[in-house]
């Protein structure tokens, strides 16, 4: 898949992709608290406390610079 050069969206880094996080998710809250710590120690992602995945934060995805198109928890790229 190509990646696809977008807009940063207009929303701060530690918001996830609208889409993708749904605000009534049983586990949202340690989820955006997993990507808070990641975001403020500067690491890739962090391990999802529901599923052991490990999830890219928005701060990586920004810093590559382009959308992968693959439904990213935390896109930082417009929809």
């Amino acid at each position: 898949m190509a990646e696809v050069r977008k807009p940063l969206a207009e929303r701060p880094l530690t918001e996830p992709h609208p889409a993708r996080l749904a605000p009534d998710h049983p586990h949202r809250e340690g989820i955006l608290s997993a990507h808070a710590e990641a975001l403020a120690t500067d690491r890739p992602g962090y391990l999802d406390p529901e599923t052991g995945l490990f999830v890219l934060t928005a701060g990586f995805l920004a810093r590559r610079g382009t959308c992968c198109g693959r439904g990213c928890r935390h896109c930082p790229y417009e929809a």
